[in-house]
């Protein structure tokens, strides 16, 4: 955490010396994030074309009638949203099973008619609340842990050790607005490599 401090103050001293502020800080929060990141930069970029990817086809097959939101981390792939029917949901996730690099699928699609737009803002608060409060917390560094709230139940994801992992469930199920927390972790350990 305290190396993301000091990044992101010498930043923007360093983007007055090149007369491109706004760049220089951009492209910096983003490589502070991607040195903090516990993915590699290649699964990382994984994460995002699986994301398009799956958006496409999903967009393409289906048009706007179906509400399918796509998360991808680590390569592993959650799927919120809502569709009509068992179908239509064993069908989303079977062109996830075709795109590239996807490891795994959470497919919590819900039977029923797509939220509405105020449903969704309400999402969009709730994620910054939980996101903030991981922050304030200071438990554990917030970059590892994504945040995804659909209808109410917050989905949390990410490469984390059972205590962060706790911790951030603690964190989101006492957030206010939320109705239920579920976990799409992978776990790690101190000192495996992959938790620093």
């Amino acid at each position: 955490m305290k190396r993301v401090a000091a990044a992101l103050l010498v930043l923007p001293l360093l983007g007055l010396l090149n007369g491109c502020p706004a760049v220089i800080v951009g492209g910096g929060a983003m490589a502070v994030g991607a040195i903090e990141d516990r993915r590699t930069t290649g699964t990382m970029i994984d994460d995002d074309g699986i994301e398009v990817a799956v958006r496409r086809a999903v967009s393409e097959r289906f048009g706007e009638n179906t509400h399918v939101n796509v998360t991808s981390f680590n390569r592993s792939v959650l799927l919120t949203g809502e569709v009509p029917d068992a179908a239509r949901k064993a069908e989303v996730e079977k062109i996830v099973h075709g795109i590239a690099n996807v490891r795994t699928v959470t497919n919590d699609l819900q039977l029923t008619a797509p939220t509405s737009l105020a449903a969704r803002s309400n999402d969009s608060l709730i994620t910054a609340r939980v996101k903030t409060r991981l922050l304030d917390a200071d438990k554990l560094n917030p970059l590892h842990v994504k945040v995804v709230t659909e209808n109410g139940v917050v989905y949390l994801m990410g490469i984390v050790t059972e205590q962060e992992a706790n911790d951030a469930v603690e964190v989101a199920r006492t957030t206010g607005s939320v109705i239920k927390v579920v976990k799409v972790f992978e776990y790690c350990r101190q000192g495996d490599g992959v938790c620093k």
